[in-house]
């Protein structure tokens, strides 16, 4: 790789990507211990090893990144040994992430649960590029492509996918937000309260924005979201956009998803909304970002 293009998550995960296929081993899930292996033998690790990961014992952190003090060639990783398998595999490709793209930068990376795979947009760069890395490289996006190509978008679809690539459903709804050409929101709440949103491209586009409540947000009545009678709802309803979004017509449909995980603290509801045109481009918090990902990268590597 040129030393005059600058790495990031996705060229980093484009080549490693093309290096397993190249070998034979482009298969789900991905094998995280293969790439640990494989690393230090590619000019993205040269001269180094990385220790096969550990638990993390010394504090509250998901994930860490250590280098090694009297040995600076060598580098550990430590897991949360209390994390669900899934929530461990994306903090070993989040501190791979960290390895590959940031070891110059410092030595030590601790990384607590809304560093690692959050959509919470206050993150520090670094921790959103390794997620962006663990998310590229664990969802390639032409395997995912494969699997989701002219497929209804629900939660029996976006879990089955989950455990074919061995992330968490969270992790796997903000992934097809990601690369969707569809209108789509996730919505994640935590006690009854907002803790974060994501749009897809094609809602930045179309300006889609949620009814306000206050601060903090709630759930908006007459929503799923709302419902605490209804704890999933993995094949969706069909509602009144506006319902949602004060931003939609009254003629546009929105389908609502939602999963509570054990204990109903906490929710996760995907709107999946009818297509609309792109509205006038006024610049916000959404259109910040661009987004890359690993769709396409081994027809053209």
């Amino acid at each position: 790789m040129s030393d005059a293009a600058p790495l990031n998550s996705f060229k980093a995960t484009a080549k490693i990507l093309t290096w397993l296929d190249a070998m034979g081993c482009l298969k789900l899930p991905i094998d995280l211990d293969l790439v640990r292996q494989m690393l230090p033998d590619t000019p993205f690790g040269r001269g180094t090893v990385i220790k096969e990961p550990a638990d993390l014992t010394w504090n509250a952190s998901e994930g860490a990144l250590v280098r090694n003090s009297d040995n600076h060639a060598e580098w550990g990783i430590f897991v949360n040994p209390k994390a669900r398998a899934e929530r461990k595999r994306f903090t070993v490709a989040h501190e791979l992430g960290h390895f590959v793209l940031h070891r110059k930068v410092q030595s030590t990376f601790n990384c607590d649960k809304e560093s690692v795979y959050s959509g919470i947009d206050t993150l520090k760069q670094i921790e959103r590029e390794a997620d962006d890395f663990a998310s590229n490289l664990l969802m390639p996006g032409d395997l995912l492509r494969d699997r989701i190509g002219g497929e209804r978008i629900d939660f029996h679809l976006l879990g089955t996918l989950a455990k074919e690539f061995g992330v968490s459903l969270e992790a796997m709804c903000i992934r097809l937000v990601k690369y969707t050409e569809q209108r789509a929101v996730l919505v994640y709440w935590d006690h009854g309260f907002l803790k974060y949103q994501w749009p897809s491209t094609e809602a930045r586009k179309t300006r889609v924005h949620l009814r306000q409540t206050g601060d903090p947000q709630e759930p908006l009545p007459g929503t799923l979201a709302a419902d605490d009678e209804t704890p999933q709802e993995w094949d969706g309803v069909d509602m009144p956009a506006s319902s949602w979004c004060s931003s939609e017509a009254e003629e546009i449909t929105l389908r609502e998803l939602k999963h509570s995980y054990t204990g109903g603290n906490r929710v996760l509801s995907l709107l999946m909304l009818e297509s609309a045109p792109p509205r006038a481009h006024i610049r916000s918090g959404w259109e910040d970002e661009e987004t890359r990902d690993t769709t396409g990268i081994l027809s053209h590597n």
